[in-house]
Order: C-alpha cells, then structure tokens, then sequence
C-alpha cells in the first residue's frame, strides 16, 4: 500500500509540470499564453521581478509559478524561479531537487547565492529554493538582505518569479510585493471567495505595487 502511494504521488508530481512533460497540450498552450500576456503588459523593460501569490491556500499558486517559469525558460529565457514560501516551500518537491540549502541560507548569511542556486536543466531555468526553516521568516524577507539580493540577481536574469505564501494568511508575501515589479494574482475557480480577491487587491494596492494579471485556475 505504501509503495503504490508513492507512485501515485510521483506521477501527481510529474503531471504538476504539464508544460515539461506535455509541451503540446491545451495546458501548457495556455501557461504560453500567460508568460505572453506578462510580456505584454510588462513593456520593454529589460528585466522584472514578479511575485506570484494567490488569496488563501490550496488555490495551485506555485504548480502555476512553476509552469510559467518553466515555459518561459522554453523561449530561451534566462530566468530564476525563487521559493518565497519558506515557511512550508514546495518547489524543490515539484522539480526533484534537494532543499538543503537555499533562500533562508543566502539571506541568513549562511551561504552565497552561487553555493545556493541550482540549474533545473530545463532551458536556461535556475531555482532558488526555499532553504532552512526559519525561525523568523518574515523579518528575513523584509530584511535588506532581500533587497539586495535582488539587486544583484535582477541584471544576471531576463526575468525572475517569486513563489509566495498566500496572500491574506501571512505577511510574508506583503512585504515582498512593494519590492517587486508586479504581482500576479492566482484564484482558484469554484473556490476563491470575490471577497478574497477584492481584499487583495486592496492589500496588494496598500503595498504600493502593480497588480500585473490574475491567473483563474480550474
């Protein structure tokens, strides 16, 4: 029984990256039609930082993080997915990867980020996980040490993603926003509440940040 579940849960794994395994399928046509639309609409600039995030839990935020970035690196694109969510991270689990060490670690001053970041060997896609368990998460993501890792990564990349906890359960994904240069908002169809999406849009507004698009999930 315990060997068939984790063969269960391997193949849910793998479904989680359509755009990887299924490049030709309906999904993935549509993950090209998102990574399009945040081209368009975020101009001619060189290279962005956009957070994704979603209202509450269980909405498909980072398998939508993780397709975007992986289509994206399918054109060519330089990019770096990073695992905000580094009270509960899951992108190392969505792409087979070890999560010793990470963004915790190069915020903390435990490693660089050349020692923490990892190549997915899909393109020209690099991932940053989430690292070590915290014990003060928030304070580290506000941390100037945030802001300059930023700074020094934004030029090295065509674009960079941030996989963020959701929105209206923790401050985390606050106050990264207003450090970001837009956000992209994922809600879950037949679950997210319009009095979820409307408070955060108002929350994301109060952060002094662009609302670039919302992801509807089915």
């Amino acid at each position: 029984m315990a060997l068939n579940k984790r063969r269960k849960m391997k193949k849910e794994k793998k479904r989680f990256l359509v755009t990887h395994s299924n490049p030709e399928s309906v999904v993935s046509e549509q993950f090209r039609t998102i990574r399009t639309n945040i081209h368009f609409i975020n101009g001619k600039k060189k290279s962005s930082i956009i957070l994704v995030t979603s209202p509450g839990k269980g909405e498909g935020k980072s398998t939508i993080t993780a397709n975007i970035a992986v289509s994206m690196a399918q054109q060519k694109e330089k990019v770096l997915l990073i695992d905000g969510a580094i009270r509960s991270p899951d992108i190392h689990s969505t792409f087979k990867m070890a999560n010793q060490v990470g963004l915790t670690d190069v915020l903390a001053g435990k490693a660089s980020f050349e020692e923490a970041v990892v190549s997915s060997k899909i393109g020209m896609l690099d991932i940053l996980t989430g690292g070590t368990n915290p014990r003060n998460p928030a304070e580290l993501l506000a941390s100037q040490s945030m802001v300059n890792l930023l700074e020094r990564v934004k030029p090295l990349y065509d674009i960079i993603l941030i996989d963020s906890p959701p929105l209206l359960k923790l401050t985390d994904s606050k106050v990264m926003a207003h450090i970001c240069d837009g956000v992209v908002l994922v809600v879950k169809k037949n679950k997210t509440s319009l009095d979820s999406i409307f408070e955060s849009k108002r929350v994301l507004e109060f952060a002094n940040t662009q609302i670039i698009g919302t992801v509807v999930n089915d």
